[in-house]
């Protein structure tokens, strides 16, 4: 009577302990990934960017005179190559584990069987799914989580000094240097745990779930830039508007004052320009942008709007797996339930 209420929790941790064995190849390149990464991202922020930025002073200082220049270039180079593979590689996160998920934690399972054959040994289905989403959630949150800081940290040491830096309002780093990408990672988790339990086979499951964190990701991308107000900038018909950040839209300004939106001679750099735009009848130019005041705001709007993406993937997943086996449960009910024929015939 007393070792009964203590079974439930000590049923977790071998619950735990089993995905962790049974994914532990997963569990050992997930670790080895974000190891070379950090490792990567380290070097990036340190070494290289002083080295970068030593070379970008000795161009600056030297080059526009007409003695010989002297730089080192590959140094400048070996810069903008690392911070290229590093970033592409944080980027390419969500894909990875939306391909493992569905390939390997859902997909695998149901081909080969494993997953109904768990089913029977005394945990529940839905508490067992629930662990195989939660354990590979933390590790990917939270690795993800520190990838991104360490990007960040990385391209602000060269912010200033190394005159190629990326802007914070460049696409890749954008995205690379905020939690949109860990909000990415857990949606892409999820969805690939979601695409795996509709198809049910491994290779199906991996081929599909790469194009759908790919449309997830134009989703957010075009997207993003609305979920917050836009600043505006405008000019008069000598000049365009100058701005700096994420252009959102750019058009004229009529006689009225009224916004038109267009994308063709948005200023009177050419004569054919400045005809077209005295035809249209406008007084100037505008064009909507979000400044770097903006960048937080973006980034943690987006992020919400994937963590409750990533809330109703769950709620998805768990729905279609209480009702396979509940349905499953009925139907070996039904079987292996004797007919009243053979009861009636069945010996006393």
């Amino acid at each position: 009577m007393t070792a009964a209420p203590t079974s439930p929790a000590a049923g977790r941790p071998r619950t735990v302990r089993w995905l962790l064995r049974v994914h532990r190849p997963a569990l050992y390149g997930w670790a080895v990934l974000v190891i070379a990464l950090a490792a990567g991202l380290l070097w990036l922020r340190g070494p290289l960017a002083d080295a970068a930025a030593a070379a970008w002073h000795q161009y600056d200082t030297t080059c526009w005179r007409p003695t010989p220049c002297r730089y080192d270039q590959d140094a400048i180079l070996r810069y903008k190559d690392v911070y290229q593979y590093t970033t592409l590689t944080l980027l390419a996160i969500p894909f990875l584990a939306a391909a493992w998920a569905g390939a390997a934690l859902t997909g695998r399972e149901l081909e080969t069987g494993t997953a109904r054959l768990a089913w029977t040994q005394g945990v529940s289905p839905l508490r067992l799914l629930a662990a195989q989403l939660a354990v590979p959630a933390a590790l990917v949150g939270a690795g993800t989580a520190l990838l991104v800081w360490l990007h960040r940290l990385a391209w602000s040491a060269a912010e200033g000094r190394v005159d190629t830096a990326k802007a914070w309002y460049d696409p890749l780093t954008f995205y690379a240097n905020g939690p949109v990408t860990v909000g990415l990672a857990l949606a892409g988790l999820l969805l690939g745990a979601l695409v795996g339990l509709l198809l049910g086979r491994s290779l199906l499951a991996l081929c599909a779930s790469v194009p759908a964190v790919a449309a997830l990701w134009i989703a957010v991308h075009l997207t993003l830039p609305h979920l917050w107000p836009v600043a505006t900038g405008v000019s008069g018909r000598r000049k365009s508007p100058h701005y700096t950040g994420i252009k959102v839209e750019e058009g004229v300004i009529t006689a009225t004052g009224a916004h038109r939106p267009t994308t063709s001679c948005t200023g009177d750099a050419s004569s054919v320009c400045q005809a077209l735009n005295d035809e249209r009848g406008i007084t100037g130019f505008y064009v909507d942008y979000h400044p770097l005041a903006h960048y937080w705001p973006l980034q943690l709007a987006a992020t919400g709007v994937l963590l409750a993406l990533t809330a109703l993937l769950a709620a998805l997943v768990l729905r279609l797996v209480r009702r396979r086996t509940t349905g499953s449960a009925r139907r070996g009910t039904a079987a292996g339930t004797p007919s009243a024929t053979a009861r009636a015939g069945a010996p006393a």
